[in-house]
């Protein structure tokens, strides 16, 4: 016994060693997220690791109670007990109750990756589910006709296409009023308003800038897209952030909703969809008003595209 005991001795502490580091890893981690250090800094490209963090984290603490490491292991849940709380409320339903005759829209939002995606399997897609509105990113010039020949135009005959501008709308439903979004954005934003049951919806196609880009720009962009934020108004896209984002959490304090988290379907993650590996962080959000409530969320892999597909059932209430 006498014999065995230096080496377990050495691999405990070899163990506890790893354990210290990784907690320590994610204490700053919580620390950026909790203070809002990854605004418009390079801390933003790390934020987007909180809910691993939270697996990791309950890792940690069963490896440390195994290991009878009593301090370590009561830090590990102090840790833990605080990511629960940021990530709970994503799984759990709001409970919002919807009139059975509400009117409902059905909307979309695909990152078109430069023109890549194939347009039969996303028209397939617009048609299977009856999609109201279609916001599309990343869509040259070169590749509308493309989409139009595969039935877009029949199914979604009203459209505010600004390819240069980096994002389009699609609509089955007549535009009120359409145009670029007055906001300071880095590529202009494309809005349009469609009218259901005599009420005025506002769809934002939403683009920013991607934060390992320039996190200036980015966070300018999701600063700019608060006062877009309204009772009757969805701004759907790739935000290029997460729900674990300050600023995304500044959005949604505007008086907006995620559509995801509404229903408790917080885990849907979306980019990189052009991988063997299944894609890690969800970019692509349906963002809404409290004038309407989610009923459905869904996601899709489309052939050519890095980003899955985002479609939402909304009701006005």
């Amino acid at each position: 016994m006498a014999v065995t005991d230096p080496p377990r001795r050495r691999a405990r502490s070899v163990v506890l060693g790893a354990c210290a580091v990784v907690l320590a890893g994610v204490a700053a981690l919580l620390l950026v997220r909790a203070t809002g250090l990854d605004a418009g800094t390079v801390f933003s490209a790390v934020v987007v690791g909180v809910p691993y963090a939270a697996v990791v984290t309950a890792v940690v603490a069963v490896v440390l109670a195994v290991a009878g490491a009593r301090w370590p292991g009561g830090i590990a849940l102090v840790l833990l007990v605080v990511q629960v709380v940021w990530l709970a409320p994503r799984f759990t339903s709001d409970g919002v109750e919807v009139p059975a005759d509400a009117p409902r829209l059905r909307v979309a939002t695909i990152n078109a990756h430069l023109g890549g995606v194939d347009p039969r399997a996303l028209v397939d897609f617009v048609r299977a589910e009856r999609v109201d509105v279609l916001a599309v990113e990343e869509l040259p010039p070169e590749a509308i006709p493309a989409l139009d020949d595969a039935g877009l135009r029949e199914l979604m005959p009203h459209r505010e296409l600004r390819p240069r501008d980096d994002s389009s709308l699609y609509s089955r439903l007549p535009f009120t009023a359409s145009g670029p979004l007055a906001a300071p954005t880095t590529w202009p934003q494309t809005t349009a308003t469609v009218d259901v049951n005599g009420r005025a919806v506002r769809f934002v196609a939403v683009h920013t800038y991607y934060p390992t880009g320039d996190p200036g720009l980015w966070a300018a962009d999701l600063t700019a897209l608060r006062a877009s934020a309204g009772e009757d108004s969805v701004l759907l896209g790739d935000f290029n952030a997460t729900l674990d984002h300050a600023l995304m959490r500044d959005l949604l304090s505007a008086g907006l909703v995620d559509a995801h988290a509404e229903l408790g379907n917080g885990w849907a993650p979306t980019w990189p969809a052009d991988s063997v590996l299944p894609p890690v962080v969800q970019l692509d959000h349906v963002l809404h008003g409290r004038g309407l409530a989610a009923v459905r969320t869904d996601e899709r892999t489309l052939p050519g595209s890095d980003h899955r597909l985002v479609f939402a059932e909304l009701a006005l209430l």
